[in-house]
């Protein structure tokens, strides 16, 4: 009860921090991938020690390139991300990169992606996000059907979208931020990312809805707010402890993975942990909030 008790403030903070990713998202503007922008991507393994990632930068950046960035993959290699490269761009890239032959590398793959590509990808990317919203719309106003009062069964979808707004919007706004001080690129695998946080998060909201549904049908209590917070009590412990143990393998992607999948399992934590908040301090709590208003109208 201590959750619909103090809703006001639980949708405060939400409100607030989903306002703060937005601004920084203003702010520190996304950094987007070739994958998205087109361009080249470049990767190279030293045979016998890498050069420090700082000189490279130095190097590459006097070659006027455009935006280069470089990535460290195992413990040899570098990805190197760039606009489109010419024949000619390519082999002093390479030459650059060996420090004019100082040092032995092997190029092990050399892609071009066009921008036509970024922007098929990108149209995929929304159209996915949009789509998958509307399913939980529908999805959850067909399984609440029957349990339509005192609040509608698509509002539950509503409220279940609201909620998954809140759990993207703020690992973007945190993803904004390693985009502008770390170069974090927007790729596909930020979509995935994104796509991942909407389907774990609705999991877990769909959990807690589902206990409101069954004591809303067992009139265990008097009014809505007491259903809403008894069917919190029975179920938060439930959700807190599964995210918890999913957070716990992200993190260790994060720490001992590959450099490739750092920033996925960064945004996956960030969106699980916001997730888990979301389904507990937001979603039931704006289902009580807009019971509330029907009431006074």
């Amino acid at each position: 009860m201590f959750i619909v008790k103090n809703k006001r403030t639980f949708i405060s903070i939400s409100a607030i921090l989903v306002l703060l990713s937005v601004v920084a998202l203003f702010v520190f503007p996304l950094r987007i991938g070739i994958d998205f922008n087109g361009g080249a991507l470049t990767e190279v393994v030293y045979t016998n020690s890498r050069p420090p990632q700082a000189d490279l930068e130095g190097a590459l950046k006097a070659l006027n390139f455009g935006s280069v960035l470089i990535q460290p993959t195992g413990e040899l290699g570098y990805i190197i991300k760039s606009s489109d490269l010419n024949e000619a761009q390519h082999n002093l890239l390479l030459k650059t990169l060996s420090e004019d032959g100082k040092s032995v590398l092997e190029e092990k793959s050399f892609n071009s992606i066009g921008p036509s590509v970024g922007r098929e990808l990108t149209r995929k990317a929304i159209m996915a996000i949009i789509f998958v919203s509307l399913g939980i719309i529908l999805f959850i106003a067909f399984a609440f059907r029957k349990v339509s009062r005192p609040v509608s069964s698509w509002k539950y979808g509503l409220m279940a979208v609201i909620s998954l707004l809140h759990d993207v919007i703020i690992p973007i706004g945190i993803f904004s931020i390693l985009s502008h001080f770390y170069g974090a690129e927007v790729d596909t695998l930020f979509v995935v990312a994104a796509l991942t946080i909407l389907g774990l998060s609705v999991s877990d909201t769909i959990v807690i809805f589902d206990r409101i549904r069954e004591n809303l049908r067992g009139k265990t209590e008097a009014n809505f707010s007491d259903t809403v917070g008894k069917s919190l009590d029975q179920s938060y412990l439930r959700s807190i402890f599964t995210s918890l143990t999913v957070i716990m393998v992200l993190l260790s992607l994060f720490f001992f993975g590959p450099e490739s999948t750092k920033y996925f399992a960064l945004m996956l934590c960030a969106g699980m942990f916001f997730g888990t908040y979301s389904s507990i301090f937001l979603a039931s709590p704006l289902l009580v909030l807009i019971e509330e208003w029907q009431k006074k109208k």
